[in-house]
C-alpha cells in the first residue's frame, strides 16, 4: 500500500494560498565511518531551552542539543563546534559557549567522532582592545579546547580587526598563538557577509594583500597549522588560495554557494569541508562524499545538486541570518521540539523565505518525515496568521 502523500496550503508572494503536495523523502546512506577522501566538518547548531527565565540568554537543551551532535557524526562528518552556527557572537555568550566546548568534547570521546572546537575571543568588550588583550582572550579559549580534547579552531575576531593597525598585527598575535600550539590548528577567514565587523581582516580590505598576509602567516607556521577555512563564497578566490597552500596545509572550504564543485575538485587539488550548510543536509553531504570515494561522480553530482539551490536560498543576504534557516529545517526534520533560537533569532528571517526553503528542502528530499514537516509547517503558519 503507497502511503498517503502529505499535503497543505502554502502562502504564495501575495498572501493567497496555494494547494502544495510533498514529494517523498530521500533514501540516504548511513555509512559506517567517515569519507576516505575528504576531511568533512558540519558547524552545527544550538538549541536553547525554552522554558529559560530570560528568552534572550543562551541558556541551552543539552540533551537535544547533544543529540544533534550525534546525528552529525552517525553520518560520519565532524563536528565544528562553537562556530558562528552556533550563533557565536549573534547571542551565545561565552559561559554558554565554555561548557558546550566541554560537553561536546565529552561527547565526542564517548562517540568517538571529530570534533574541532572554536576559540575567539568574544569573552572581551566590543570594540578595540590591545594586542597583549587579545591573545590573552584567545589564550583563555584555547586553553578550554585543549582541555576538552578538541582540535583548535582560531576563529576570526572581532577586536582584533577593530584593533589591528596591519598585517603585520595580525601576524603578531597568530604567531604568538601558533607557537603555544601542541596540535596543529585552522585558521578561519570569515568575510564580512557573515560578520561586517570582519571587514578588513587580515590588515586590509584588498582581498589580495589580504590572501598575501594569511598565506605569509601560514608559511611561516605551516607545522602548526592544519588548514584554513576560507568563507568568501567567491570559488575562483578560494582556489587561487587553494594553489597557493603549502602541501601540508588543507583549505577547507565554507562556501556555502559553490561547495560541491570546490569539494569535488580539479587536476590541482581539492577543498575539504566545513560548511555551516552540512548542519541540515548532513545525510546528503555524507551520501555524496562516500560516491566521491568510490568514483562515482555521477551521484556525487545528483546527490548534491538540488541542496544547492537550498543551500543559497538559506545564506542569501543578509547572509548572517542563515542560522535561522539551518534551526528551521532542523525543526521541520524532528530533531528537535520547538523552532526557538537564542537571541530569539528565529524571526530574523521572513514567512515567505521560510515556506521557500521548506519547499527547497522537501524537493532535495530532505524531510524524513513529510506528515511531520506538514503538521509543524501547518502550525507555524498558523502563528504568523496565515489562514487554513
Amino acid at each position: 500500500m503507497t502511503a498517503a502523500v502529505a499535503m497543505l496550503d502554502l502562502p504564495a508572494a501575495d498572501g493567497s494560498l496555494v494547494p502544495y503536495t510533498m514529494g517523498e523523502p530521500r533514501a540516504f546512506t548511513r555509512p559506517s565511518g567517515a569519507a576516505r577522501t575528504r576531511v568533512a566538518f558540519a558547524a552545527a547548531h544550538v538549541v536553547p531551552d525554552p522554558f529559560a527565565e530570560r528568552s534572550t540568554s543562551s541558556v541551552l537543551d543539552w540533551d537535544t542539543t547533544l543529540a544533534f551532535r550525534r546525528h552529525l557524526w552517525s553520518y560520519g562528518l565532524g563536528v565544528a563546534e562553537a562556530m558562528d552556527t552556533a550563533q557565536r557572537g549573534m547571542g551565545l555568550e561565552w559561559e554558554t559557549t565554555r561548557e558546550l566546548i566541554r560537553r561536546s568534547g565529552a561527547e565526542a570521546r564517548a562517540q568517538g567522532g571529530l570534533i574541532a572546537c572554536g576559540a575567539g575571543t568574544d569573552q572581551l568588550e566590543p570594540g578595540p582592545a590591545s594586542l597583549d588583550r587579545v591573545i590573552a582572550a584567545y589564550e583563555e579559549q584555547l586553553a578550554v579546547v585543549a582541555e576538552a580534547g578538541a582540535a583548535p579552531i582560531l576563529m576570526a575576531s572581532r577586536q582584533l580587526a577593530a584593533s589591528a593597525k596591519g598585517p603585520e598585527d595580525y601576524a603578531k598575535v597568530y604567531g604568538r598563538l601558533l607557537g603555544q600550539l601542541d596540535r596543529p590548528a585552522i585558521l578561519h577567514w570569515l568575510g564580512p557577509m557573515f560578520d561586517p565587523a570582519l571587514e578588513g581582516y587580515w590588515g586590509t580590505s584588498d582581498l589580495d594583500a589580504a590572501a598575501d598576509a594569511v598565506l605569509a602567516i601560514i608559511t611561516e607556521h605551516e607545522a602548526k597549522v592544519d588548514g584554513i577555512k576560507v568563507s568568501l563564497l567567491d570559488a575562483d578566490r578560494e582556489i587561487a588560495i587553494r594553489r597557493r597552500l603549502p602541501g601540508s596545509v588543507r583549505l577547507y572550504t565554507g562556501d556555502d554557494f559553490n561547495y560541491p564543485d570546490l569539494i569535488r575538485g580539479d587536476d590541482q587539488g581539492y577543498s575539504d569541508a566545513l560548511l555551516g550548510i552540512f548542519d541540515p543536509i548532513a545525510p546528503a553531504a555524507a551520501t555524496a562524499l562516500h560516491a566521491l570515494d568510490e568514483g562515482d561522480l555521477a551521484t556525487y553530482d545528483e546527490v548534491f545538486s538540488p541542496t544547492v539551490p537550498l543551500a543559497r536560498h538559506i545564506f542569501e543576504t543578509p547572509t548572517y541570518y542563515y542560522k535561522t534557516g539551518v534551526v528551521f529545517l532542523a525543526w521541520l526534520s524532528g530533531h528537535q521540539r520547538h523552532f526557538r533560537m537564542v537571541g530569539g533569532l528565529e524571526s530574523a528571517r521572513s514567512v515567505p523565505h521560510l515556506v521557500r526553503l521548506f519547499q527547497l528542502a522537501d524537493a532535495a528530499g530532505l524531510l524524513p518525515d513529510p506528515d511531520l514537516a506538514a503538521s509543524r509547517m501547518r502550525a507555524w503558519l498558523t502563528v504568523q496568521g496565515v489562514p487554513h
